[in-house]
């Protein structure tokens, strides 16, 4: 999860970079790239949490950073950040990633409250049969 807030984080940074250095002063290119450098810091908050929600929410959000790079590109020929939305939607897409996300802290799978699970049946703790 430190990873993925790190990369946030840091296509943030790259984003105001990139988007002021090339912005020429150009009101609405400046307005749109302070946007999209305020939402990935609330994203970078939000991917902190790790949480399941959090998770999609980023993957949303980068699919969406990626397609509207994608489109800048197309339209005007400006890369910006959409190399490095890629490297974020993909390491939250990493199965590692997305296992870590939906863990829930402090809770074994598979044991919900006062259920009792195959090994702490009686008798049956390393396999064996209780006799009766």
């Amino acid at each position: 999860m430190r990873l993925v807030t790190r990369l946030v984080v840091a296509q943030a940074a790259a984003a105001a970079a990139v988007g002021l250095a090339f912005s020429r002063r150009h009101l609405p290119s400046v307005l749109i790239t302070l946007a999209l450098v305020i939402s990935l810091c609330m994203l970078a908050f939000l991917v902190r949490s790790g949480t399941r929600g959090a998770w999609l929410t980023a993957v949303g959000f980068e699919s969406v950073f990626f397609v509207y790079g994608v489109s800048r590109f197309v339209f005007a020929r400006y890369v910006g950040g959409t190399l490095f939305a890629l490297v974020v939607a993909g390491t939250l897409l990493h199965p590692a990633v997305a296992r870590a996300y939906s863990a829930v802290p402090g809770r074994l799978p598979g044991h919900e409250r006062g259920e009792v699970g195959f090994a702490d049946a009686p008798g049956e703790t390393f396999g064996e049969h209780a006799a009766g």
